[in-house]
């Protein structure tokens, strides 16, 4: 079998690492054993940063949500549940922008969902 030295591959390798640890503290940024810790490391922190901007946004709109509910003397809850009987299908993302950028709009959506109330539990005979 022919030895293989590596050549141009090794060095492509090395450089691609170095650029991803670019701008990290003193050796993680220039020696390759301790770039590829550090960069490994990184993309593990970035694959869970991911995840977890989209619980952090979620909870963000149902925060605002809640805040401009609250505003308009009803629980979030009620809001919701509000919401859904009476057929209208917002996203949280669309209904916290709303909350934040149109107040008018909010409480015409506030109202709707008081108009949709449950009907009354009916009481049992015995």
């Amino acid at each position: 079998m022919p030895r293989v030295k590596r050549g141009a591959k090794r060095r492509q390798k090395r450089k691609k690492l170095l650029g991803l640890a670019k701008g990290f503290f003193l050796n993680k940024s220039k020696l390759y054993r301790a770039a590829k810790e550090a960069v490994d490391r990184a993309g593990n922190f970035a694959y869970v940063g991911r995840k977890r901007k989209k619980r952090d946004f979620r909870r963000l709109w149902i925060i605002r949500i809640n805040a401009a509910a609250r505003a308009n003397d009803i629980s979030y809850s009620q809001f919701m549940a509000g919401l859904k009987r009476a057929g209208i299908g917002l996203d949280r993302k669309s209904l916290a922008d709303i909350a934040v950028k149109d107040a008018a709009g909010f409480t015409r959506l506030v109202e709707s969902a008081r108009a949709a109330k449950a009907p009354a539990p009916a009481k049992a005979t015995a």
